[in-house]
């Protein structure tokens, strides 16, 4: 399962850095010549979070940003999976419905900033590509 996860995550980043002088080669992965820095930005509103006081929703919206940045992190890795769903009746659309989900595992990362805006909270997240390779290498996983 390790060995897919780093797989999964290495192919992911040899798409994204597709032209550079090495990659996949039939044998395992290999040392890219280039990694690239990913970056996330996620939002929350603050006055829409749960919590009896103003610190409290303020205390959610970091945790609900930090979570939607991480969230947009996974897609630029892993993708996001689109299911949709449109019911006619008589040849006259009745129900449409579009979903969107993403999974994986995002090990790494880092909060760059971490700010109010207005009604707002923003996190920034940034995920070095090389650290994840790294990482993989150390564990044996490569």
């Amino acid at each position: 399962m390790k060995t897919l996860i780093a797989t999964a995550v290495l192919g992911s980043l040899l798409f994204l850095t597709g032209g550079c002088s090495s990659g996949y080669d039939g044998n395992g992965v290999q040392e890219l010549s280039r990694y690239p820095i990913m970056r996330a930005t996620g939002y929350a509103i603050i006055s829409r979070q749960p919590g009896p006081t103003g610190d409290d929703r303020i205390l959610q919206a970091m945790r609900a940003s930090k979570l939607d940045a991480y969230r947009e992190l996974s897609e630029q890795v892993f993708g996001q999976q689109l299911i949709a769903n449109t019911d006619l009746r008589d040849n006259i659309q009745t129900d449409n419905e579009l979903r969107a989900r993403t999974a994986g595992i995002i090990k790494g990362a880092r909060v760059i900033r971490s700010y109010p805006l207005n009604n707002t909270y923003v996190t920034e997240l940034e995920l070095d590509s090389r650290l994840i390779y790294d990482l993989y290498k150390m564990r044996g996983a490569l």
